[in-house]
């Protein structure tokens, strides 16, 4: 059904006027409408993007690139990333195609809008100026008819009453004023027609021909403001479907990320990283101490059957309390404090410890004092070494000997697939240039070929020492492959040895003593023998020496010490003190800064040298008869 405002709507001028701004009114709502959804996409982007980049796993986490469950967040938050991408994109749309258009539509339209009702506004002064001059000889007319029709009235009373030549002559001046009204009153009447026709003729052209015509452009504008609407509308709908198939895909793999992660695998990848391949710990071995009844047997076979005991006892380090060996590797690893500026104990408490350098002993030297001194040298030696050890950990060698023999082929292993892709970057690289060198060499023009020569020799030189490197680390993989083999193979045979042995504790026990498997001669920290012969040997020399440390006596006191400043000891193998406390020296400085005191015979540890004043044996007789010491 067709309609037309101008027809329909011939005299609702005010209402199209009042129509029309409020249809411009609501363009502009719907164009704010559009522009805050787009900083609404664009903050939840912008949310979206931070919250992916804050849980985002660090490079330097090595842990998280292992692991299934790792690797599918990672995924996801990518995929998360993409999405935030993909609503800056419908952000963007919205704003420069739909926001910003309907922003410079709005304003042609309100100048087109204007256009139309001023014209519409000239139609109607028009028709009120033609209706005015109508009124006007209208009134006119009716004016000089009634003075027309006087001046007849009066005209003709006067003829009836000429009597006299002056009432004559009155009577011939009234009819001519009679007659002159009525001429003005015909011009009048002839006026008022023309007015009348000429506004009916403008009234007809008003409402027929210039109201339809500016009705229908105002029709045309608001149907177009609608359909631009109508439009926007469609383009951010459009513009939102169109990010909605690469968020589809998003969120398809962000279930696959999610379906990907295998918990079995994961705890297969535990066992890959922390593997160490050593054995369990064989069965505890009977120790036989009836010998200590039988009064018969003499004194140092007693002593050996002692001794022999301790030596056994000391291969089931995992339930010992405390490995003493172990014990005193873990002395202080960092260097002394410095002593405090000022004698006061607040000084010392808030003042920080920064180390001080040292010189110290070369460890090869303490442990050749070790195995060629007597019984009390090796155990000063172990005490030396145990703080030298201590500083060298820091630092892992390049074989990663260091490490277990699992742990150790796969760092390998991997150092191996690193220096591969290298080589292969370098070899590509080396063909590029090559490649190149020829161009050059056949088209002058394009280069001088000798310029890559300094390149191609630095290439060289990078894959000669990438190719030696390589080799180095093939040959401790190696050493740790035959290692690996050679043990499992030992594991084998020990367990079918002790299957095919009685688990009754008594002589078979006993037995095992010296049966054991290869698998015992491990030591806590992953070294492993395999020269039998030096291993024999380093085994008599170092049970020799753990029955010497072994021996609960204390060491005796070669000197005494007072503290002049107090100390807290917070390091494992420190010992706190107090300021003027009296303290015996056990062992002087070794040039590390440290100094071993012992208080009450059972309290031992290391306190810094600069923190103490030594008085040794030769020039401190006299102090100690007067001091009592605990």
């Amino acid at each position: 059904m067709s309609c037309n405002w101008g027809a329909e709507l011939w005299d609702q001028f005010d209402n199209l006027e009042k129509h029309t701004s409020w249809g411009i009114d609501f363009l502009e709502r719907y164009t704010k409408f559009v522009k805050e959804r787009a900083d609404i996409e664009l903050s939840y982007a912008k949310q979206i993007r931070s919250l992916s980049k804050k849980y985002h796993p660090k490079r330097s986490r090595e842990d998280e690139s292992r692991y299934t469950w790792c690797l599918g967040f990672a995924a996801t938050l990518q995929q998360l990333s993409e999405m935030a991408v993909q609503r800056e994109e419908l952000a963007e749309n919205l704003s420069s195609q739909i926001a910003c258009e309907l922003m410079r539509y709005t304003q042609e339209l309100k100048a087109e809008r204007k256009t139309h009702f001023q014209d519409g506004r000239r139609a109607q002064q028009h028709m009120e100026s033609s209706w005015k001059q109508l009124e006007s000889s209208k009134r006119r007319f009716e004016r000089d008819c009634k003075e027309a029709e006087r001046a007849q009235l009066v005209s003709d009373r006067i003829d009836l009453d000429n009597k006299t030549d002056s009432e004559k002559r009155c009577s011939l001046k009234a009819r001519q004023t009679a007659q002159q009204k009525h001429q003005a009153a015909d011009e009048s009447r002839k006026d008022y027609v023309t007015s009348l026709n000429q506004f009916n003729q403008d009234q007809h052209q008003h409402y027929h021909t210039l109201v339809p015509v500016i009705y229908q452009r105002i029709q045309d504008m608001e149907e177009r403001r609608i359909e631009r609407i109508s439009e926007a509308m469609r383009l951010s709908a459009e513009a939102e479907r169109k990010v909605l198939p690469v968020t589809s895909r998003c969120l398809d793999a962000m279930v696959d990320a999610a379906e990907s992660i295998q918990p079995r695998k994961d705890t297969r990848q535990v066992v890959e990283v922390y593997k160490s391949g050593f054995d369990p710990p064989g069965d505890v071995e009977f120790e036989d101490y009836s010998t200590s009844m039988r009064r018969s047997i003499s004194e140092s076979s007693y002593l050996d059957n002692r001794t022999e005991g301790r030596r056994h006892s000391r291969k089931l380090w995992p339930f010992l309390r405390k490995n003493k060996l172990l014990t005193l590797l873990s002395s202080p690893r960092q260097p002394p404090p410095p002593p405090p500026t000022s004698p006061s104990p607040g000084g010392v408490a808030n003042s920080p410890q920064s180390p001080t350098p040292a010189s110290r002993e070369p460890i090869t030297q303490r442990l050749n004092d070790l195995m060629s001194s007597g019984s009390r040298t090796r155990k000063q030696c172990l005490r030396s070494i145990k703080r030298g050890l201590s500083l060298k950990l820091g630092s892992s060698p390049a074989d990663c000997s260091h490490l277990p023999a699992e742990q150790r082929r796969k760092k390998l292993q991997t150092r191996i697939n690193n220096i591969n892709q290298e080589i292969q970057r370098e070899k590509e690289q080396r063909d590029a240039l090559l490649k190149m060198r020829e161009v050059y060499e056949r088209s002058p023009q394009m280069g001088d070929a000798s310029s890559l020569e300094p390149r191609l020799e630095e290439v060289k030189q990078n894959l000669q020492k990438l190719e030696e490197e390589l080799k180095r680390n093939q040959l401790w993989m190696s050493e740790v492959d035959i290692r690996l083999s050679d043990h499992s193979g030992r594991r084998q045979t020990a367990g079918c040895g002790l299957n095919s042995q009685a688990t009754t504790p008594g002589s078979s026990s006993l037995k095992q003593l010296d049966n054991r498997n290869p698998a015992s001669r491990e030591s806590p920290d992953g070294s492993y023998t395999e020269d039998h012969s030096a291993e024999l040997h380093f085994k008599s020399r170092s049970s020799e020496f753990d029955d010497d440390f072994d021996d609960e006596e204390p060491l005796p006191s070669i000197g005494t010490c007072k503290s002049l400043y107090p100390f807290q000891g917070q390091n494992e193998g420190t010992l706190s003190m107090v300021e003027g406390e009296l303290l015996s020296v056990v062992e002087e400085d070794k040039g590390d800064g440290w100094t071993r005191v012992r208080r009450n015979l059972e309290e031992e540890g290391y306190v810094p040298t600069s923190y103490i004043k030594v008085f040794l044996e030769t020039s401190a007789k006299g102090f100690v008869q007067n001091s009592r010491l605990v």
